[in-house]
């Protein structure tokens, strides 16, 4: 359904660092540099046919993560998501809600675990167990 996700960053050096050590506990790569005609910098991640892009923003405003907003990303074990949550915060992200584990809801149990990366942006790691 998505062919790219971005978010916007205030030092991009940070979350390099941050999304480079994250985004490989999935399986994705280092990211592709890149500075735009106007002068922003951004990150571009591929893996699997999708695009997890990091950016100073176009509009020369800081950017600020979105209220309400929720980025998941699909772990293929209980294990992945830990290991993507200790990564995040061991890398300069934050803890959120519960601990990562098992949850039930209305979709029946899903693993979760939610982080806010350095600039707020709140990231999802999620398994969906075979029932």
């Amino acid at each position: 359904m998505f062919s790219h996700v971005m978010v916007g960053t205030n030092d991009i050096a940070r979350s390099k660092r941050f999304y480079d050590a994250v985004l490989k506990v999935l399986g994705a790569g280092d990211a592709f540099e890149n500075t735009n005609k106007t002068g922003q910098r951004r990150l571009f991640y591929r893996y699997e046919g999708s695009s997890f892009c990091v950016s100073e923003p176009i509009d020369g405003l800081p950017a600020n993560a979105g209220n309400g907003s929720t980025i998941g990303f699909k772990c293929s074990s209980l294990e992945q998501v830990r290991q993507f949550h200790d990564v995040a915060v061991a890398n300069g992200g934050t803890s959120i809600e519960e601990p990562p584990g098992p949850r039930a809801g209305p979709a029946g149990v899903l693993d979760l675990a939610y982080v806010r990366d350095p600039d707020g942006n709140k990231l999802c790691a999620m398994h969906r167990p075979k029932a």
